[in-house]
């Protein structure tokens, strides 16, 4: 995957920026890919991941993209050689994510930590930040080009963990864009490894969290026992009727948006409900009802929690960036969740989040040693991630903060039911949640149709 530094391939992408503007094309040149090793010597060794990174459902490669505006006293800096120097260093402290998976035994994970380095790319594209739309929200135009793709590294056994590219553009910005192996870190883990990547960049001699690995400490009890009930990891039969047209588009919800979508539940006195199952309840149901399914179809809500909030002191300690996360679920039909009013579905949303308990995680733990690290249930459910308080936007490398930091699409891999709420400004500079969805054509535009009639149009 190296080369010489000056080489360039070109490629000439097919932008759609939005409704309002025409198609535009532009040029990503972009270097040779990089294999970047820790800067000094790290510890050869096998690490084991926890029973709960080696899930199948975290087997996959999840991504996320920042876009930096020009700042003129940054002028001479180069954001690319920045980063991939610091990226070197950070890895020294950081080392397993420089290592690659293998697997054992029952299907079990580990990292043998081998310093053959995570990938970097460096590349300019002849466009503007503002090309990519206002506001800034997923899906973005040439994603795949601004996340270059290396051929043969998406895997998830013995392939890079970690893909980096920096794409410089004409007006002085750039875009960090990142692809991670979810088996590794969840959210808040890949924040704060990027956190002290920009710590780092910033001059810093070692991260000011220390990372901690831990992972023995969501691992299965022994023996296993499961304790709780797990509506996530069923086994139902998947529809006979898939569709390969399943278009993204993402919906933001500022201020008056959000009072809108809370007035429709006349309950909620004094706030008692939060902004996020508000607002997930209310999309649940109305996406559901533009599923257009079979009244007698069971229907599932996925809500993925953090474990590091139940508990006090923590379940895993400050620096930990496993996975510490887990996705319990509640089950009803389309006829009961379509026919009752949004009040239906918001209690079943704050029923989820209820079973997000220590003894929930332990559970889990325990189900993925006694069934073989099963996957999420992909049929007929949608499982929502509030992304809006990890702290993306946050991450600073000298430019100052993200104009948008965040996934750049809805779901990932297997997953196109995943959506996450994401912190961000519209065109007006008003803060709010942007949700990006993944449906079927015609759902979709049934979808855009039930938004635009109860909050009112120009939702995205």
């Amino acid at each position: 995957m190296s080369g010489p530094a000056e080489m360039f391939q070109l490629f000439s992408l097919q932008l759609f920026l939005s409704s309002q503007m025409s198609d535009e094309v532009f040029t990503v040149r972009r270097q040779e890919p990089e294999l970047i090793a820790p800067a000094r010597p790290s510890p050869c060794e096998v690490k084991l991941l926890s029973d709960t990174d080696d899930q199948d459902s975290l087997r996959f490669q999840t991504s996320a993209i920042f876009f930096y505006p020009h700042k003129p006293s940054m002028d001479g800096k180069d954001p690319a050689q920045s980063i991939k120097k610091a990226l070197s260093q950070t890895l020294v402290f950081y080392y397993p994510f420089a290592g690659r998976l293998r697997e054992g035994p029952g299907r079990k994970l580990m990292v043998d930590c081998n310093e053959e380095g995570v990938i970097f790319i460096e590349a300019d594209a002849d466009v503007t930040l503002e090309q990519f739309g206002h506001p800034l929200q997923p899906p973005f135009p040439g994603f795949e080009e601004i996340l270059y793709n290396v051929p043969g590294s998406e895997g998830i056994i013995n392939c890079p963990l970690l893909l980096v590219q920096v794409t410089r553009l004409k007006c002085g910005g750039f875009v960090l864009a990142i692809r991670l192996n979810h088996a590794m870190s969840d959210a808040l883990g890949f924040i704060q490894f990027l956190k002290a990547l920009a710590e780092i960049a910033l001059g810093a001699c070692e991260p000011s969290i220390p990372p901690v690995w831990r992972r023995e400490l969501l691992n299965a009890k022994d023996p296993p026992c499961i304790t709780c009930t797990h509506f996530e990891y069923e086994e139902v039969p998947a529809d006979t009727e898939t569709t390969k047209d399943m278009p993204r588009r993402s919906f933001f919800f500022g201020p008056n948006k959000l009072e809108a979508s809370h007035k429709m539940f006349p309950h909620d006195h004094h706030g008692q409900h939060t902004t996020f199952e508000v607002l997930t309840a209310f999309l649940w149901r109305l996406r559901t009802i533009s599923l257009q399914l079979d009244l007698d179809k069971e229907v599932h809500f996925i809500c993925a929690c953090n474990a590091r909030s139940k508990s006090n002191p923590s379940l895993v300690p400050l620096g930990y960036y496993g996975n510490a996360v887990m996705y319990p679920a509640v089950v009803t039909t389309a006829e009961k969740l379509c026919g009752n009013s949004f009040e239906f579905a918001l209690e079943l949303v704050k029923k989820a989040k209820c079973e997000a308990t220590v003894e929930y995680i332990q559970s889990v733990a325990d189900l993925m040693v006694i069934r073989g690290r099963p996957s999420f249930i992909l049929t007929r459910s949608w499982l929502v991630s509030n992304l809006t308080r990890v702290g993306f936007r946050d991450v600073d490398f000298g430019w100052g903060k993200a104009v948008y930091g965040g996934p750049g699409i809805a779901g990932f891999g297997p997953f196109p039911e995943i959506s996450y709420f994401i912190a961000c400004k519209n065109a007006q500079g008003e803060e709010g949640v942007v949700v990006p969805i993944c449906l079927p054509a015609d759902s979709m535009k049934m979808l855009v149709r039930e938004l635009d009639k109860m909050l009112g149009n120009n939702l995205s």
